[in-house]
């Protein structure tokens, strides 16, 4: 695991970086920042662990404001500036495959992007806070390959992702985990386990 930095409009972010021998890459976003959201959320973590299982390319960033990146949280607006200069390092070291996947709020910026680079491929979304945050059609909604969620959470509930599903006719999964709530306490295992096996 390396600890780096990258640009992004003139602001230094820092990141954690593991790298694989292979193509594909993921930018991984974290939880909200106002509430203690970092990349080392232990459910950020566990997404890394999965996707590196896989022979990815991992790269978990601080958003703007969050430990040592530079700049000031920007309620979700600048935030996906930050995505698309994660992918854009990833692209630079060489990856030609870059996946998203974000937890909460992280899920959130990400489903708003509207600029996608090509490499993008696809999408795994992590309790995406639909309760409490608009999710309006978008280009990156589109490239949405799977949405997961637990049967406990209120924030991003069961029925409100299918629905959000069922409108968009983009084809995308559901995953429900039995128990699990909005932060995965003893359920981290099982949500590694449903993001592999939409990497499969």
């Amino acid at each position: 695991m390396q600890r780096i930095s990258f640009d992004c409009e003139g602001l230094a972010l820092e990141g954690l970086l593991n790298p694989n021998p292979s193509s594909k890459g993921v930018v991984i976003a974290h939880p909200h920042p106002l509430y203690g959201g970092d990349m080392h959320n232990p459910v950020v973590a566990s997404m890394a662990k999965a996707f590196e299982k896989k022979g990815y390319t991992t790269l978990r960033l601080n958003f703007r404001g969050v430990g040592n990146s530079r700049g000031d949280y920007d309620n979700g607006e600048r935030e996906q500036k930050d995505i698309l200069a994660a992918a854009a390092h990833l692209t630079d070291l060489g990856m030609t495959r870059v996946d998203l996947s974000g937890y909460s709020f992280g899920a959130w910026v990400i489903s708003r992007l509207t600029d996608l680079p090509p490499a993008v491929k696809q999408i795994i979304l992590v309790a995406p806070p639909i309760a409490m945050m608009p999710f309006n059609p978008s280009p990156a909604l589109d490239r949405v390959k799977a949405m997961i969620t637990g049967s406990e959470d209120d924030i991003a509930p069961a029925a409100q992702l299918r629905k959000l599903l069922e409108d968009l006719k983009s084809g995308a999964k559901l995953e429900v985990i039995p128990g699990a709530d909005h932060f995965y306490a003893w359920h981290t295992d099982a949500l590694e386990s449903s993001i592999s096996s939409f990497l499969a």
